[in-house]
C-alpha cells in the first residue's frame, strides 16, 4: 500500500507498535498502512460522516485487518475510552476545527502521549492549543503536494512541557536585526521560522498575495472600520515582507 506524500510524512512521526485513533480516517489509509507496516499495534479509525465509514469499513476487510483495526462512527474524540490509545492522529481539517475536536475531548486525552496534526488552514491555532494546554511541538515539517503546501505538527505530552514552550516561543533575532516575537511564531512557526525552506518560503509568498488582494479590496470601502483594517493588513503585510527578505538573503 501506497500513501500519500502527506499521509507519507504523518506515518513517519508515528512510534513503532503504538496504540493510535486516526479522527476523520476517511477511507482509513493511514491505520491500515500503520499496522501493515508495524508502526502501530493497533488502530482505532473515527469518521462522523456515512460515506467515509462505509469507505474505511470497505479498506480495512479488504486490508483482513478488523481484528487490529475498529471503525467507529463518532464526533471527534468520542470514538475513543480514556487510555485506550496513546497516539492520536488529525489531518486533513482546518486549524479551528481540530482545535475544537481536542478541547471538546480533554477527557479523552488521558494516556496519550503524542498528537501528529495536520491542518490545512490555522496552524496559529493548534499551536496556541498546544501551549495552552501542556503539550511541547517537538517538530514541524512542510510539504508540497499536488499544488498544496501542509504543515505537519508533532508533540508531544511533557511534564516540563511550561518552560519548554517558553523558550520554544522566545522572541527570535533573524539575520538582519529582526526580532520575531511569539505572535509571529505562532503565526509562521517557532521551528520553521530560522529554519526556512523553498517550500514555507513559497507558503508566505503566497499568503502575502491573498493578504494584498484583501487589502486592495477593503480599500474600496469609505467606512472608517475599513481605514483601520486596511492599516492593520498593510502593516502584517510588511511585517510578513521583513521576514521573508530575511529568509531569501539566507538562501544561495
Amino acid at each position: 500500500m501506497k500513501l500519500s506524500a502527506r499521509l507519507q510524512v504523518i506515518a513517519e512521526e508515528l512510534l513503532l507498535g503504538c496504540r493510535m485513533a486516526d479522527i476523520g480516517s476517511d477511507h482509513a489509509l493511514l491505520p491500515v498502512y500503520a499496522v501493515k507496516n508495524g508502526k502501530a499495534s493497533y488502530a482505532v479509525a473515527g469518521e462522523v460522516n456515512d460515506g467515509p465509514l462505509e469507505a474505511a469499513q470497505r479498506q480495512v476487510a479488504e486490508a483482513g485487518e478488523h481484528r487490529r483495526i475498529s471503525v467507529r462512527k463518532g464526533d471527534g474524540l468520542a470514538v475513543i475510552s480514556p487510555g485506550e490509545v496513546d497516539t492520536i492522529t488529525i489531518a486533513g481539517m482546518g486549524g479551528a476545527l481540530i482545535v475544537s475536536i481536542l478541547s471538546g475531548g480533554r477527557d479523552k486525552l488521558e494516556g496519550v502521549k503524542r498528537l501528529v496534526l495536520q491542518p490545512n488552514v490555522g496552524e496559529e491555532f493548534v499551536r496556541q492549543w498546544l501551549v495552552e494546554n501542556g503539550w511541547y511541538l517537538e517538530k514541524e515539517q512542510i510539504l508540497e503536494e499536488d499544488g498544496k503546501i501542509y504543515e505537519v505538527l508533532t508533540a508531544i505530552a511533557d511534564p516540563g512541557a511550561d518552560a519548554l514552550n517558553e523558550r520554544l516561543y522566545q522572541n527570535k533575532v533573524m539575520d538582519g536585526g529582526i526580532v520575531v516575537s511569539k505572535p509571529w511564531l505562532l503565526k509562521i512557526g517557532p521551528r520553521f521560522i530560522l529554519n526556512p525552506s523553498s517550500t514555507l518560503l513559497k507558503k508566505w509568498q503566497g499568503e502575502i498575495a491573498k493578504l494584498e488582494n484583501i487589502c486592495r479590496q477593503v480599500a474600496l470601502s469609505d467606512q472608517e472600520a475599513s481605514r483601520e483594517r486596511e492599516s492593520e493588513l498593510r502593516q502584517e503585510i510588511e511585517q510578513l515582507k521583513e521576514v521573508l527578505a530575511c529568509w531569501q538573503k539566507d538562501r544561495p
